[in-house]
């Protein structure tokens, strides 16, 4: 247990470049993504990536960092936390 606190505590901020580049740290793990929408997780909550054409460039979970190329059109967050078995991310890579 005391490794999943040390990923809990990764700093999380935000970088978007003209609504088509986004820099994102601090992902613990994602959960879904296709075209349209990306939902990962963080330390504040879940965070939800709406657009078009939404490309994932970079995923380093082990660093928390996601790079997402598209056009987006909406940034949220919610209080949703995910479950311990991680995301269809760290299933497909275990």
């Amino acid at each position: 247990m005391p490794e999943e606190k040390s990923k809990n505590n990764i700093p999380h901020s935000l970088m978007l470049d003209n609504r088509k580049n986004l820099s994102v740290s601090g992902i613990s793990d994602v959960d879904s993504f296709d075209e349209q929408i990306i939902v990962a997780y963080t330390d504040l909550g879940e965070l939800t990536i709406k657009g078009k054409s939404l490309h994932i460039n970079k995923l380093n979970i082990d660093s928390g960092d996601l790079q997402v190329e598209g056009q987006i059109d909406s940034l949220s967050y919610s209080d949703n936390k995910p479950i311990s078995g991680g995301g269809f991310l760290s299933k497909l890579f275990k």
